[in-house]
């Protein structure tokens, strides 16, 4: 297979590994917030506080943000963002770098045409 082909099919695989686990968290969360609610009415653990409600808006709050992070953010901060963010910061690099030599020859502290390390 060939490397970009590889690495193709590794994102790939990586996006559904996330997906899977955000599927598999929702319904961890809606079989754990209904055993949550049995505990505390039908169970009548701690009845006179709805406590279970605190535990099922801690728990979405948690499942929210890895839905946003795996739909939202690694939807658009994905392989090729990262990919574009290098090549800026290389080619931004190279710019100082260029404009440094440039002024190192111009003050003659520097042989022309020399490369740096």
């Amino acid at each position: 297979m060939e490397q970009n082909q590889q690495e193709l099919y590794e994102y790939a695989r990586r996006r559904v590994k996330q997906k899977k686990r955000v599927y598999f968290h929702f319904i961890l969360f809606f079989v754990g917030s209904i055993f949550l609610f049995i505990i505390n009415r039908w169970l009548k653990v701690y009845e006179e506080y709805d406590w279970y409600l605190w535990g099922i808006t801690a728990w979405a709050f948690v499942f929210i943000m890895h839905f946003i992070k795996v739909f939202v953010t690694e939807s658009f901060i994905n392989k090729t963002w990262e990919r574009e963010q290098i090549e800026k910061l290389v080619a931004r690099q190279e710019r100082r770098i260029g404009q440094l030599q440039q002024k190192l020859e111009k003050e003659g502290t520097l042989p022309p045409h020399s490369t740096a390390s």
